[in-house]
């Protein structure tokens, strides 16, 4: 049976197989209904996870419920996934069934606890940034071993989550849930999720359902007029005549509204039309009120209970009686008892706000002392308790808090830190307290990367007090969190006040470099520069060229000094790349993001440095999953989901996929200013340059490239500029430009000539060549004897394209025909199919009629797929690769399953002799 009004609806919830679905609407509308009914047709396995008020600062609550019925199911896991899950719900290892009231804290946001620096370069500094090997669990681990549960779930049976009140799901949980939501393959998993449409609501966490945008919603607006008359006519007591009218008005089309008013109808002897109840109310306080009018009928002492599970829903123990007639009025329903406890559940989340706000505010706070004074065993509830108690500022509460916010930090709850020390802050008797909490708060708030929030914080720590540590620390924290966003300029003014103060210089100087990094501005870039002193890392990321060779000599003894802090070793990936030491760049990168993985904390993506690095060492595929994993989420954060964007326009115009190069360069662009955030704005322009030689659009390309450097020929920025300088010369020769070309080369050549790394010699050659055609074999030849030029292979096979073309010019045929079958091969094994054609092309003017060479057969596959590949090749499970890629175990044998065939292959035996002969010299 279907609902009334709601049969599309219906039908699409229980035609849910797989995949996911968020339902939305008004309070009412009925998507807690159509979860039930889901639930109840679903022919397997039923999980849930509902959201409460009470708990949306408590550390992974929402998890404990959706795992409490499945905890013997963990034994399956790795013991690394097991010992994580366990430990994220406050499970000892060998307590697997202890399920107590109160197993976590409050909590955090998202999946990622570093520093809030955009992936783009560094995550976090060498310099100064203590990072150690200990702290919070590794909430991607958490996500890959809840998704390897739920596949494993779903090979025995379908299974079905159901989720409700996403508004109110600890936001840890929420993420978790989103992240195995997102990874779901073909299997028989689904997530079934509602949430309320929040729109002008202010009682609901800003964007606490963030994790879940980009899903399929079905949104469950008003019934009609007819629908709505049929659900009053199914009523016990269908009203008529005034009446009804009044009720079709006020109700609005909301399915719990007509239901509701319909009953207080009924149980009203007289019409009350003309009542005070009859005047037209906005639809929440409109239900609010009928559901407080509930209560009178209800014995003191059960009104008392409902108060108190209003407040807690877990306080039901003890309680059980005198909430039965509760029960029996149908406000909520009693579950659970024995080992679990018993459990509040209410019909609807406004009838549990009726009932808490019915009551007066001495009685409110009454209620939650009570509670404090039961959960002694409990301190991080217990706090909670105490703080909506309070009157007034209390210190006890304010320090018991703050011991909150620091286990929930320890356990990466930032969010619920944050929150935790803005609370306490308030409490504060003292005002030299209330701003050092504030400015706590706004340290913790950084990790979310919300620099609304932490702007807040700072600028209410500032109107307390005047003391320069603590304005220094406030201005550290707003400069770290804005250097995710676009307003580079205003974080770097903040970082160098910081910088100011001796015991946050390190810190705040490396801060500051990588905001002047993505801002590109020379004053900026030229004053921290200036500051760095002796600190190598941050000289290499204001200046990556000068004294390039005696800093990448430091780089070893400073990857010794990590001591494996993949922190730092992120950081020191990003200082190698920026040096052109490619090579060493991604061994750095893969070695830290595999610690990362296996015993810290992930940041929001997984680095578009280690993408970019990725991308010149001709691993696209990695490229192109750094990018997605460096897509802020719905974080509203620009200047990472333009870095994003610009990393993936680079990797799809050089296989080809030229239209939806231009599509995400384009989004890029239009996601900053061009003259404020100019490390995007290049290296979006360069990945539009290269779909335009991909294309043959010379002229476009030209136009792209030519806006890497300003009129005068100096780079727009100063490190990412000069990899554009060869393809500026190849677009101008073809475009009539190679004079104002010929200008900006030499112009590089003058600036970069006092150590150059091989990869610049390499690129400044190739342009001299293309540039000059009569003088072009020497530097043809030079450019070819660099013996790191493998790095590089997409380069080092243009050099080769671009040599044999000359070759061919001046009827040196047989050489021409060995360059052009060497670069072909790279082409070919990089998937770079728009310079397999051109290749191609030559061999035939060369007298070569070959076969049409497809791409390796590796490129044809996705991204995901090539990387599941290569994993696969160095001999690790689907288990191990799925810990690695945040994928079922399942899934990944899928995509092998599929990927096989295309390969030529029949066992994982044969993957190593594939992979190696398809991999970058």
């Amino acid at each position: 049976m279907t609902m009334v009004g709601r049969e599309n609806e219906s039908a699409a919830v229980l035609g849910l197989t797989s995949g996911v679905l968020i339902l939305t609407g008004e309070p009412g509308a009925g998507k807690s209904t159509l979860l039930g009914l889901a639930a109840d047709r679903h022919p397997g396995r039923v999980l849930r996870m509902t959201g409460s008020e009470s708990e949306a600062n408590l550390t992974f609550a929402g998890l404990h419920q959706l795992l409490r019925p499945v905890l013997g199911e963990t034994a399956g896991l790795s013991a690394r996934q097991r010992s994580a899950l366990l430990g994220a719900i406050g499970l000892a290892e060998a307590e697997p069934h202890d399920t107590g009231l109160a197993e976590a804290e409050p909590h955090d946001t998202g999946l990622a606890d570093t520093k809030p620096h955009d992936t783009d370069l560094a995550e976090a500094e060498p310099s100064g940034v203590d990072s150690g090997h200990g702290g919070p669990p590794d909430r991607l681990l958490l996500g890959v071993a809840l998704l390897t549960l739920l596949s494993d779930l779903a090979r025995r049976s379908p299974v079905l989550v159901v989720a409700d009140d996403l508004q109110w799901i600890d936001a840890g949980s929420l993420e978790l849930l989103a992240f195995a939501a997102r990874r779901i393959d073909d299997e028989p998993l689904a997530v079934l999720a509602a949430a309320r449409d929040t729109a002008g609501e202010g009682g609901t966490r800003d964007g606490a359902t963030a994790p879940f945008s980009g899903f399929p919603l079905l949104t469950l607006g008003p019934l009609d007029a007819t629908a709505a008359g049929l659900l009053l006519d199914r009523q016990p007591h269908p009203p008529t005549g005034r009446g009804r009218l009044r009720i079709l008005d006020q109700a609005a089309g909301n399915p719990l509204a007509l239901v509701e008013l319909a009953r207080a109808n009924g149980t009203c002897a007289a019409d009350s039309a003309d009542s005070a109840e009859g005047e037209l109310l906005p639809p929440t306080d409109r239900l609010m009120r009928v559901f407080a009018a509930d209560l009178e009928a209800l014995p003191e002492t059960t009104r008392q209970a409902l108060l108190l599970v209003a407040a807690d829903d877990r306080a039901v123990a003890g309680r059980v009686e005198a909430l039965a007639p509760a029960e029996a009025a149908g406000l909520l329903r009693l579950t659970g008892g024995g080992h679990d406890g018993w459990r509040a559940r209410f019909r609807h989340p406004l009838i549990r706000s009726a009932i808490y706000h019915s009551a007066p505010l001495a009685a409110r706070r009454q209620a939650h002392r009570d509670l404090a004074a039961l959960l002694s065993a409990e301190p991080d509830r217990r706090a909670w308790h105490l703080a909506a108690a309070a009157e007034g500022p209390d210190e006890e509460i304010a320090a018991a808090l703050e011991e909150s916010a620091a286990r929930a930090r320890e356990r990466g709850g930032y969010t619920a830190a944050t929150t935790a020390l803005e609370r306490a802050a308030e409490l504060s008797p003292g005002r030299r307290d209330r701003a050092r909490r504030l400015v706590a708060a706004a340290g913790a708030a950084v990790s979310t990367g919300q620099p609304h929030w932490v702007r807040r914080l700072a600028a209410r720590a500032a109107e307390l007090t005047d003391d320069p540590a603590l304005s220094a620390e406030a201005s550290l924290r707003v400069g770290q969190v804005l250097t995710l966003s676009t307003e580079h300029d205003t974080a770097l003014s903040l970082l160098l006040r910081a910088a100011e103060d001796p015991g946050l210089r390190r810190v705040a100087l490396a801060s500051a470099s990588v905001a002047g990094f993505y801002s590109g501005d020379e004053e900026y870039r030229l004053a921290v520069r200036a500051r760095a002193q002796d600190d190598l890392w941050t000289l290499a990321v204001t200046d990556p060229t000068a004294h390039r060779s005696e800093r990448v000599a430091a780089i070893p003894a400073l990857v010794e000094r990590a001591d494996g802090d993949p922190a730092r070793l992120i950081s020191l990936g990003a200082m190698a790349w920026l040096l052109d030491e490619t090579a060493l760049a991604v061994r750095i990168f893969d070695d830290a993001l595999h610690r990362w993985r296996l015993g810290g904390t992930l940041p929001i993506g997984l680095g578009c440095s280690a993408g970019w690095a990725y991308l010149d060492h001709g691993l696209w595929a990695q490229a192109r999953t750094a990018a997605v994993n460096s897509n802020s989420a719905g974080a509203g954060l620009p200047h990472l989901d333009a870095a994003a964007r610009s990393l993936e326009a680079a990797a799809l115009a050089l296989t080809g996929r030229t239209d939806e190069a231009r599509t995400a360069g384009s989004a890029a662009l239009a996601l900053v200013d061009p003259h404020r955030s100019r490390a995007v704005a290049v290296r979006a322009r360069w990945a539009l340059g290269m779909a335009g030689v991909a294309d043959g659009d010379h002229v476009g390309a030209y136009q792209q490239f030519r806006l890497l450097f300003t009129a005068d020929g100096d780079p727009v920025h100063y490190a990412c500029s000069f990899p554009g300088v060869a393809e500026l010369a190849a677009a101008a020769v073809r475009t009539g430009h190679g004079a104002e070309a010929a200008a900006i080369v030499e112009r590089t050549a003058d600036r970069l000539a006092e150590d150059p790394s091989p990869r610049i010699r390499i690129l400044i050659h190739r342009a001299r060549a293309l540039l000059e055609p009569s003088r072009a074999e020497a530097h043809f030849a030079a450019a070819l004897a660099e013996p790191t030029g493998g790095q590089w292979p997409f380069e080092r096979a243009q050099l080769l394209l671009d040599h044999a073309e000359w070759l061919r010019r001046r009827h040196r045929i047989t050489e021409a025909r060995h360059q052009l079958n060497t670069a072909l091969e790279t082409f070919r094994r990089l998937g770079a199919r728009p310079w397999i054609d051109r290749t191609q092309a030559e061999l035939r003017a060369a007298g070569i009629e070959s076969a049409p060479t497809s791409p390796d057969a590796l490129t044809s596959l996705s991204p995901q797929q090539q990387h599941i590949i290569r994993l696969a090749a160095q001999g690790l499970s689907n288990r191990e690769i799925g810990e690695r890629l945040f994928l079922s175990p399942r899934t990944v044998g899928s995509h092998l399953y599929r990927s096989f065939p295309k390969l030529g292959v029949t066992a994982r035996s044969q993957l190593r002799d594939l992979i190696e002969a398809s991999c970058p010299s």
